[in-house]
């Protein structure tokens, strides 16, 4: 009993501070990204290559002003930064991120808990999300961060529907809620040969609900002056770009999971193998965001009902009628 309750607290641990350190490093690995496409060099003054400069932002929002408008709502104004963050941290519990080990005679897997509904417990925290953006918008009392929020609220509820549907394939073809029963269902083949317009539709959809460019219009800083964090400041503002760098990480690990075989692969450790795969993906996301222009908000509506719902639909129609093929 010792033993688990110690192993769970190292595991709990190290996903922990392995997210809080993965979205600190992200936004210096997205400047760099950027700066690459943009044909500069990025930070470089805040040690090698710039190294330390996550550190150095941190320190500063740390000792930046903190201030709230006076007529804002100051409960929610607090707890909306908290709420955009904690989803993102939390929906790595159930996501496996190695093959079990042997430790002192007993098998540890490599995942803080497996639950057979896993899947619906990552996309019940995820739209747990959309509340620290309303909220944020609605306590600041201001006409920015309230437009801001109503239309990160519309664009991710427009976009999860695609996203759930998208994963019904995955679902179908595995037989399992459970997401280390659908990586060991990919030991022989990944399921994005099966799904590849799962794979797309989710990258699309995960894109949108995080709210990233192309479909950035809750922030959209050209019409809106950053939207529905207009008046936050120090590490409130800090706080919704740790849960959005977090929520890179964890869709990135949700892709690899349910479409990339998790952690499996040859050679390498199998720890090894899942940060390599998720890396990977987190490159696509920065890729998608400095390379295509933002749409229009008629256009990303649009996109989403009239293109994405209707292609994840036939997705799930043909899936079956293979699978029915197959089966006969």
């Amino acid at each position: 009993m010792i033993f688990w309750l110690i192993a769970e607290i190292i595991k709990i641990l190290i996903v922990f501070a392995g997210l809080l350190m993965a979205a600190a490093y992200l936004t210096l690995l997205e400047r760099k990204v950027a700066a690459k496409i943009q044909n500069r060099m990025g930070p470089m003054e805040a040690g090698f290559h710039g190294l330390l400069q996550p550190i150095a932002d941190g320190i500063k929002l740390f000792f930046k002003e903190d201030i709230i408008p006076a007529d804002a709502d100051g409960i929610l104004f607090i707890l909306a930064p908290i709420i955009a963050v904690i989803p993102a941290l939390t929906t790595f519990a159930v996501i496996p991120f190695g093959a079990p080990v042997k430790i002192l005679g007993h098998t540890v897997p490599l995942q803080i808990t497996d639950v057979n509904i896993g899947i619906l417990f990552i996309l019940a925290l995820s739209s747990l999300g959309i509340y620290g953006v309303v909220l944020g918008g609605w306590a600041s009392n201001s006409k920015y961060s309230l437009l801001g929020g109503i239309r990160t609220a519309a664009q991710m509820i427009s976009y999860e529907i695609p996203l759930v549907l998208s994963i019904i394939g995955v679902i179908m073809i595995a037989g399992d809620l459970s997401l280390s029963k659908i990586v060991s269902e990919q030991s022989h083949i990944w399921f994005i040969v099966y799904q590849p317009v799962g794979f797309m539709i989710y990258l699309i959809a995960s894109t949108a609900e995080m709210n990233r460019v192309p479909f950035d219009l809750g922030e959209a800083e050209g019409e809106l002056v950053a939207g529905f964090h207009t008046e936050y400041s120090s590490m409130k503002f800090a706080f919704y770009f740790i849960g959005e760098y977090a929520q890179i990480v964890v869709n990135s690990a949700v892709i690899v999971t349910l479409f990339l075989g998790g952690w499996q692969g040859p050679l390498l450790p199998s720890v090894l193998w899942f940060l390599i795969k998720v890396f990977f993906v987190v490159l696509i996301y920065l890729w998608l965001r400095w390379t295509y222009p933002r749409l229009r908000y008629d256009e990303l509506m649009d996109f989403g009902w009239k293109f994405l719902l209707p292609l994840a639909l036939a997705n799930i129609i043909v899936t079956g009628f293979i699978m029915i093929l197959i089966n006969k």
